[in-house]
């Protein structure tokens, strides 16, 4: 592997962070974090109210990347509306009788592709959601006795409203597991929303004319060094210590799995490579905690939901922030 390059990657980071912003305003830290699923090699959920943006920055995230065959239309996007009549199906594909060839052919769903938005997941049943499990985790979909593989770069930007809305089915724990990053993206501030208002037509012109700033191959190639940047072992403890305090809390019904440890690092390392570093620090563990392990708890109730993390996190950036590793 070439050695990192953080002048270039924060470069070519920079870059696609502006191209978005041209659309998206006032979500610079929320694209940061979308941005740090992508190079960890994850997936990321986003919970908020319809209207607040969601589905035009996966829109135009995909349209920032280019396709890499000379397309002008950028990666390979599929929005998904997710309804409670939707089939594993009508996600995966299905197997279509060829009267030509007298034969089956499997036609591929939209999950075969770069990147997927799986709008308003929540209100498909669990049954579909679940269909989801195998593409995310392993990049590949079984159908019958046929494994396809999906394509080298395959990132899922899920929507969700309040679970407390009508109509929603929460996401099991299994599936939610897969999200490396749950965040709110929530609503901008006064004076990005006036902005908005004024421009919105200039926006969304921005967005007809979305430039591809970064090819596919750049995108891999910045995935490869986020797995290179470095982790203290110190650091290491504390997502150890997390992760095992998760487990032991009484406010917490079901705590963070080993997967969720290793999920935890993958996504410090990318989040320090998309602020330009080549080390992870204590900021960093500050910063993912609550995104990255938070939706993967079962609490024991909406009360502890409010503190239970954030008092162990408390406890352990106190060990941490005495032992000076960056100083």
């Amino acid at each position: 592997m070439a050695p990192i390059d953080t002048d270039t990657a924060l470069a070519n980071i920079n870059r696609l962070t502006n191209n978005v912003e041209t659309v998206i305003r006032g979500k610079r830290t929320q694209i940061q974090f979308i941005l740090t699923a992508l190079l960890a090699k994850g997936h990321i959920l986003l919970e908020d109210n319809p209207g607040t943006g969601k589905t035009v920055m996966a829109k135009t995230l995909a349209q920032s990347i280019a396709d890499g065959h000379g397309g002008q239309n950028g990666a390979n996007f599929k929005r998904v509306q997710f309804t409670p009549d939707l089939l594993p199906m009508d996600l995966l594909g299905s197997h279509i009788f060829d009267d030509q060839n007298k034969a089956f052919i499997f036609k591929k769903g939209p999950l075969f592709c770069n990147l997927l938005l799986a709008d308003e997941i929540n209100r498909a049943s669990p049954k579909v959601q679940s269909a989801l499990l195998e593409c995310m985790a392993e990049n590949q979909i079984t159908m019958g006795d046929t494994t396809y593989k999906l394509e080298r770069l395959f990132f899922t930007i899920a929507t969700q409203n309040p679970i407390e809305m009508e109509g929603t089915y929460p996401l099991p724990a299994a599936q939610l597991d897969r999200f490396f990053i749950k965040i709110i993206f929530g609503y901008v501030d006064e004076e990005t929303e006036l902005d908005i208002y004024n421009n919105y037509l200039g926006i969304a012109q921005n967005l007809n004319e979305i430039q591809q700033v970064l090819t596919m191959d750049e995108i891999l190639h910045l995935q490869s060094m986020a797995e290179t940047v470095f982790v203290h072992q110190e650091i290491v403890k504390s997502v150890r210590n997390l992760v095992w305090h998760t487990r032991k809390s009484a406010d917490i019904v079901l705590g963070a799995s080993t997967r969720s440890g290793i999920t935890f690092l993958k996504c410090l390392k990318a989040f320090a490579l998309v602020n330009g570093r080549t080390y992870v620090t204590e900021d960093d563990v500050q910063q993912l905690t609550l995104p990255v392990l938070d939706h993967r708890l079962v609490y024991r109730n909406k009360e502890a939901k409010t503190h239970a993390l954030k008092k162990i996190l408390e406890i352990e950036m106190s060990r941490l922030n005495k032992l000076k590793l960056n100083a």
